[in-house]
């Protein structure tokens, strides 16, 4: 019943079928050590909650769970619905939503459809490792190209150039952007908090590559870690690096630490950094940094941002 009531979004019913609702598979090679519960979605396009303060309405998201692992993930909460561990099930035992690309086909053809822009990316990552298995998220670029329907993604990895062929032909039809999340280039953080995504200096090479064909790419630096990669030559590092790769804009965003994610964050902090535990347990008293240390961070990252753009000049 957890799995038929699911939702990513939270603002619809049912999202898997009941038939043939959960098949088991093995990750080998590379995947080795993963799972995948193969599942078949009511629906693949997902409407936001009005209330949420989202900058976007639709989105997609083929898989749930995701092999990045990144220990502050806002995600995590989805598996523990499931009834998994929103800790190592979370990045271990993917959902793969195996008819996403017919479901997507079916839902731009209906008659209630407006073509209105779909965000990819917003939940679990579109170009997680488990992509280069099931590729449905070259699948689900393929249709939305094909009907002219505008979208963004989101991710953190550079497997995206893989469908720079897709991106390039779909830009010609409809509005399309592909943003990369590039937190940090401090190596000690970048393993240390997400040890299953790609390097970051590939990912600001990403940026390069679609800018360079066209394709819109900007940067969340995101999330911004307090203690940990926060200072001031950590955040000038990056968004240089993201500035001179050509993002159309590069923006900051401070680590969100929300109920149950906040527990699993605080547990591999103790581990990770104890020293620092006091402060967290100040400063996030609430799910959000106090809106003076955001802007604070958004202001630096702004005028590294700035002065990026004036020596470039």
């Amino acid at each position: 019943m957890r799995w038929q009531l699911a939702d990513d979004d939270g603002a619809q019913g049912a999202l898997f079928s009941s038939d043939e609702l959960v098949m088991h598979e093995r990750g080998t090679g590379r995947l080795a050590g993963m799972e995948f519960m193969h599942v078949h979605a009511r629906r693949i396009i997902n409407e936001v909650p009005a209330a949420s303060r989202m900058p976007f309405r639709y989105t997609i998201n083929a898989y749930r769970g995701c092999s990045h692992a990144c220990v502050y993930c806002f995600a995590r909460p989805t598996h523990d619905y499931l009834g998994l561990g929103i800790g190592d099930d979370f990045d271990r035992r993917i959902v793969v939503k195996v008819n996403a690309v017919e479901r997507l086909r079916a839902e731009l053809r209906s008659p209630q459809w407006a073509g209105e822009s779909i965000a990819m990316g917003t939940n679990t990552d579109p170009y997680q490792r488990c992509e280069g298995k099931y590729r449905l998220t070259r699948g689900l670029l393929e249709v939305l190209g094909a009907a002219a329907n505008p979208f963004s993604i989101l991710t953190k990895s550079p497997l995206v150039l893989r469908d720079l062929d897709l991106l390039v032909a779909a830009a010609e039809r409809a509005p399309v952007s592909v943003n990369l999340s590039i937190g940090t280039l401090d190596e000690r953080v970048w393993r240390a908090t997400e040890p299953g995504t790609p390097h970051p200096r590939r990912r600001v090479e990403a940026v390069r590559e679609l800018n360079a064909a066209g394709i819109p790419s900007g940067v969340l630096v995101a999330p911004i870690i307090p203690e940990l990669s926060d200072a001031p030559e950590q955040l000038d590092e990056v968004v240089s690096a993201c500035v001179d790769a050509g993002a159309v804009f590069v923006s900051a965003l401070a680590l969100h630490l929300r109920p149950k994610v906040r527990e699993h964050f605080m547990g591999w902090l103790a581990d990770h950094r104890p020293d620092l535990t006091p402060a967290y347990e100040g400063r996030y008293r609430r799910s959000y940094l106090p809106k003076a240390d955001q802007q604070a961070l958004s202001d630096q990252v702004r005028t590294f941002a700035g002065r990026a753009r004036q020596r470039a000049e």
